[in-house]
């Protein structure tokens, strides 16, 4: 049975405000208020906020996340006007299951999923996993399906034909090291390392916990022709909302893609060309 998208909140999120104020919609002026998860979208979020957005004449209000679910629920109900921290299949996926209606108004960066080990175990290969090693990856259906195709890139494990980025452990057709899958809540997948062989860890919660996704991964994803760019997504009936055209206008910015370059050092690559 799939898991829905409500898996991947675990507990009540703890939402974490950059800032104390704002109330989504129903803000005065040009107030813009928007749900991030931590690192990196508020860390490039705090950027525009304090270097940028005054300019643009945008009162931008950042409201800090520490699940996928509760910024989408929070965007649909009107306390947030957009959000930023979810890549497009994620967001399909969350408005079929939810019944929302919320769209992607344009792409940011791409954070590369990566397999991570603790440092003691000394992998330096996923190739290098024993036999019978238990890998964690993520328990929510987008990123779960993600987190295998990663593995079966590298034919760790073999997927059913068509499974896709929907794929659950139930969909591996070969598993010639009998690993044992631990799908567990995103946030605690770094925690988990000292209890499994390997992680597949989604990027914000690897930086969150201080792993370097470039130098620290012993496999990352290709940014080649890659469908899991983030997305800045609005309710939709939003895209126009004048507001929301300046952000978009500050994230597609030469200043915020220097930014990500230059805080990320590759770890987190911006969509806007060079």
């Amino acid at each position: 049975m799939r898991r829905s998208v409500a898996a991947a909140a675990g507990a009540l999120a703890l939402s974490l405000g950059l800032t104390a104020c704002g109330s989504g919609s129903g803000s005065d002026g040009d107030t813009l208020v928007v749900g991030a998860t931590p690192t990196p979208a508020g860390e490039v979020l705090a950027h525009i906020q304090q270097n940028l957005a005054k300019k643009e004449g945008l009162d931008l209000q950042v409201r800090e996340f520490t699940d996928y679910v509760t910024p989408n629920t929070a965007l649909q109900e009107g306390s947030l006007d957009a959000n930023l921290y979810q890549h497009k299949p994620y967001l399909d996926d969350f408005n079929k299951s939810k019944k929302t209606d919320l769209v992607p108004v344009t792409e940011v960066y791409l954070p590369p999923m990566g397999v991570y080990a603790d440092s003691g175990k000394k992998l330096k290969d996923v190739a290098e996993l024993r036999s019978g090693a238990t890998v964690a990856v993520p328990n929510d259906t987008t990123n779960e399906g993600r987190a295998l195709e990663l593995l079966a890139s590298k034919g760790v494990i073999e997927l059913k034909k068509g499974t896709g980025a929907n794929a659950t452990p139930e969909d591996i057709a070969a598993n010639p090291k009998k690993l044992t899958i631990k799908p567990l809540e995103p946030a605690q997948l770094p925690r988990s390392l000292k209890d499994v062989d390997a992680a597949v860890i989604n990027n914000n919660f690897a930086l969150d916990a201080g792993l370097s996704p470039k130098q620290d991964a012993v496999l990352l994803e290709s940014v080649r022709n890659n469908p899991y760019n983030n997305v800045l997504a609005v309710k939709k009936g939003d895209e126009d909302d004048p507001k929301v055209r300046k952000l978009v206008k500050l994230l597609r910015s030469p200043e915020v893609r220097q930014f990500i370059e230059d805080k990320y050092k590759g770890s987190v690559l911006p969509v806007t060309a060079g």
